[in-house]
């Protein structure tokens, strides 16, 4: 029976006020899917629910099977800010708009990078080993370092490191900002000082803390040339995309002495494999990918998502938050 209400998929995830933005509608139909749901099942889900008008993403990867399978697809809509695993192209030729969520989650990863620069100087997990293990008489052998003076290098100016920049700044940090596409004059307004050359900026820091995007420009882009140019004193945080950081020199470099440390919440695969290099490594801490995902930022993100997908049905999509603007008007 023909019906006129449009069919939205949403993740299990999908927080409960997200969800109310979009019943107050009484056009909006939504149907539920696992947040790790295999790409086939996804797809056959999309057949079986077709025509679908929206969809909110989560990990979950689109392209032209799924647009294919959805039949009527008006709006792709990512529950966060990156989206290496969506075919933006595919969207854009049949000019549906992909949106994302704005700056919903920034605060929440911005604090994760700075919680990860202070568990690593003030190196959390040895000193609650000590105090458990009952070797209280060793701490003076490990001293903590404080962020307080320390070089800290953001490597992408955008929403998220522009906040990270706000809290190193507070932490009485010096803060380097290499993003080729910020004017330099951006950059010193917010107080932090641009550098145009990564190479030759990297030995000047004590931390890298990395936000730029996932693309061929920056794949790779901590490779172990870039590594071998950080002191032998400096930790690496990647909050940003897995495939950035060269998992296999990253661990030569922290094997070797060349790197002091690094934290990490995102793997080149996730979930990385059991027994992988880095998780025997005693310098290095780890997240599963979840410095966007605290409990506030799941909301922000969600009510963003609903008004991104209610905004392009009515045919008016909140330009700041699409990405292909290709598509728009």
């Amino acid at each position: 029976m023909a019906t006129n209400k449009k069919k939205i998929l949403i993740t299990e995830s999908f927080s409960q006020s997200g969800r109310a933005l979009l019943r107050e509608r009484d056009d909006i139909d939504l149907v539920e899917f696992p947040n790790m749901i295999s790409a086939g099942d996804f797809e056959a889900m999309l057949k079986e629910q077709a025509p679908v008008h929206g969809v909110a993403l989560g990990a979950t990867r689109f392209g032209e099977p799924e647009l294919e399978a959805s039949r009527d697809m008006k709006v792709v809509t990512r529950i966060g800010v990156g989206y290496d695993a969506v075919d933006v192209p595919a969207l854009s030729r049949r000019k549906v708009p992909l949106m994302v969520a704005g700056t919903a989650n920034s605060p929440s990863v911005a604090e994760q990078a700075l919680f990860m620069m202070l568990t690593l100087a003030k190196r959390a997990v040895e000193m609650h080993s000590i105090v458990k293990d009952g070797k209280w008489a060793s701490r003076l052998g490990m001293l903590p370092y404080d962020l307080f003076g320390k070089t800290v290098l953001i490597v992408g100016f955008g929403r998220i490191g522009t906040r990270t920049a706000k809290r190193c700044l507070a932490m009485e940090m010096d803060v380097l900002v290499y993003d080729p596409y910020k004017p330099a004059a951006e950059i010193k307004a917010a107080g932090c000082e641009p550098v145009a050359d990564l190479d030759a900026a990297l030995p000047r820091a004590d931390f890298v803390s990395i936000h730029c995007p996932k693309n061929p420009e920056t794949v790779g882009m901590f490779n172990a040339a870039r590594l071998k140019r950080m002191k032998a004193t400096a930790y690496l945080i990647n909050t940003a995309r897995g495939g950035i950081v060269d998992e296999p020199a990253l661990y030569d470099a922290l094997t070797s002495g060349k790197l002091a440390g690094a934290g990490l919440d995102v793997f080149e695969q996730e979930p990385p494999p059991s027994g992988h290099s880095l998780f025997e490594l005693p310098n290095v801490i780890m997240a599963p990918h979840v410095a966007g995902v605290t409990r506030e930022a799941v909301d922000r993100m969600s009510e963003q998502t609903a008004r991104n997908i209610l905004s392009a049905l009515d045919g008016q999509p909140i330009r700041q938050n699409v990405i292909n603007q290709d598509v728009l008007g």
